[in-house]
């Protein structure tokens, strides 16, 4: 087995459905820019409300890749 550096960079993602789809979200679109995703920390959720109701959910990462 080799050994593995990793980087870790911090990103937040954000919906109006749930704290999934923020985080799913946030991970598809780190994956566009970033190769060899591996891991991700859930760091921070918190929300926006307006009129009384959650608009939307905001959740902070730490997301961990392979260097080569």
């Amino acid at each position: 087995m080799s050994n593995h550096v990793y980087k870790v960079v911090d990103i937040v993602g954000s919906s109006p459905t749930s704290i999934e789809e923020a985080i799913e979200t946030a991970i598809e679109k780190a994956g566009a820019s970033l190769h060899n995703l591996q891991w991700f920390e859930v760091t921070e959720t918190r929300g926006h409300i307006q009129d009384g109701k959650v608009a939307y959910y905001q959740v902070s990462l730490k997301v961990g890749f392979t260097l080569k």
